[in-house]
């Protein structure tokens, strides 16, 4: 008897007003890199503008000459073809990368989500490009073993203590969550990356150590971080007034152009 051969099936899951099963083959990948060495962030933000590039800049609380710059694109290629010449140009080109920073992920759904374009891409998008939401905390982690052993029941009352504190910041609108799947995307093995998004600090470093005391995390997690703490410099605006992604955020972006950075 021949073993079955497993179906592959790499669209992501919803359910709809009937409970009836949906299915979409999108994601977004967003994409958090690093730089020291920055003494003037408005030349950045004016190679960021002239460039029309989607996405948000933020100051590194850490490190006074640091920033970093958060994009996202539905095709990856974007980050290997427009942003890596965007990259590779001044201003960006002078500046020193802290690789140790880096984050790349791709949005996921949990499976009950009824409008999965808005989970998957519009909302993460607005989150991203919201003015209000001036402070942001990334980080990446790694589940250990001991959940994967978990039974499907076990896994899920973990998750709802976990994402209840997000939900519970959420609705007094003291921070939102963006959760990237990172599986195979992350040169330290890392399962996923994590932005808390909010208009002050304080409630951000709050859901961490809230976090600290649930299951997940004191049970089951092998580590987290690098993180990454920084303010919003720039972001660039929502093209259309429903939260939909802008036509420049699908297609990559043509007629680069770059800025020298001064030497003083």
């Amino acid at each position: 008897m021949k073993p079955e051969i497993e179906k592959v099936d790499i669209t992501e899951k919803g359910r709809n007003a009937d409970g009836e099963t949906i299915a979409v083959d999108r994601r977004l990948f967003v994409q958090l890199l690093a730089f020291g060495g920055v003494k003037d962030t408005a030349v950045l933000i004016r190679a960021l503008e002239d460039n029309h590039i989607q996405g948000a800049l933020y100051a590194d609380i850490n490190d006074p000459q640091g920033v970093a710059l958060v994009t996202f694109s539905e095709d990856p290629d974007y980050f290997v073809s427009d942003m890596r010449t965007f990259y590779n140009q001044p201003p960006f080109s002078e500046l020193t990368p802290k690789p140790e920073y880096t984050m790349l992920g791709r949005t996921y759904s949990l499976g009950y989500e009824a409008d999965l374009e808005e989970t998957l891409i519009h909302r993460p998008t607005r989150r991203i490009l919201d003015p209000a939401l001036a402070w942001v905390v990334y980080y990446p982690l790694r589940r250990a073993g001991s959940f994967e052993q978990l039974s499907a029941q076990e896994q899920r009352v973990v998750l709802m203590e976990h994402g209840g504190i997000g939900m519970a910041y959420g609705r007094a609108g003291l921070g939102h969550d963006l959760r990237l799947a990172c599986h195979g995307l992350d040169k330290n093995d890392n399962d996923f990356v994590v932005g808390l998004i909010g208009p002050q600090l304080a409630p951000l470093s709050m859901i961490v150590q809230r976090m600290r005391k649930t299951k997940q995390t004191s049970l089951h997690l092998e580590r987290l971080g690098p993180f990454f703490i920084g303010k919003v410099a720039w972001q660039s605006k929502m093209e259309t007034g429903d939260g939909r992604l802008s036509q420049n955020a699908r297609s990559p972006i043509s007629n680069l152009k770059s800025l020298e950075i001064p030497n003083s």
